[in-house]
Order: structure tokens, then C-alpha cells, then sequence
């Protein structure tokens, strides 16, 4: 299927942030899962989001890509 709608990121683009679901433990630090990514849109008014999965408790958070591995 030819896609000829411009919305989506071109895959060789890096992602502006990258979204992720944090699983709160308590009295520990989070655990990061990543599930997606996101791209700032043609006018600059929002961001595609691709997401890989959804997360149960409907909560995902949007970071900018570190230089750190994950």
C-alpha cells in the first residue's frame, strides 16, 4: 500500500523524544519500559506519536532521547 500521507516521520529521522511507561516501585527508582517515539509535526503545532505498545495503566511519559544506552 502506497502511504502518500505526509504525517508520518521519515524512519531515517532520529525521534524528538521517545515515549516510555514507568512502572512506579515503591521506596525505588522507576522502571523505564520503552514503547514508542515521537516526532514534532510539519507546522510545528504537535508530534506524531508511532507507538509499539500501550501501556495498562494509560500513562506514558515523553523524554528527549539521552545519550545514554537504555
Amino acid at each position: 500500500m502506497n502511504n502518500t500521507d505526509n504525517t508520518q516521520p521519515a524512519t531515517s529521522k532520529a525521534p524528538s523524544h521517545v515515549a516510555y511507561v514507568v512502572r512506579e516501585r515503591k521506596g525505588q527508582t522507576g522502571i523505564f519500559t520503552r514503547v514508542g517515539a515521537a516526532w514534532p509535526n510539519k507546522n510545528g503545532t504537535g508530534f506524531n506519536i508511532q507507538l509499539d505498545a500501550v501501556p495498562l495503566n494509560g500513562r506514558i511519559t515523553l523524554l528527549i532521547p539521552s545519550d545514554k544506552t537504555e
